[in-house]
């Protein structure tokens, strides 16, 4: 499964660290790719976008956008 995100607030490298290390915790990631105001990340499913959003909050920043790609179905939330 791949989630993308849309993140607000992202202006720096440091910014992208953050979320990057926000992300490390959350059970099930396989891989999570973090840019400037986004990122992909691959999981098993455990990831739920709630959780990724939780996390990412608690680096201060906030999910604006999420999209689930569950094998070519794809879910918007």
């Amino acid at each position: 499964m791949r989630t993308r995100l849309r993140i607000g607030g992202m202006s720096t490298p440091h910014c992208i660290r953050a979320v990057f290390t926000a992300l490390t915790p959350v059970e099930g990631i396989i891989s999570a790719e973090v840019v400037l105001g986004a990122a992909e990340v691959e999981h098993d499913g455990r990831a739920t976008i709630e959780a990724l959003r939780a996390a990412i909050a608690v680096a201060g920043y906030e999910v604006v956008e999420a999209v689930e790609d569950r094998r070519g179905l794809r879910v918007i939330g």
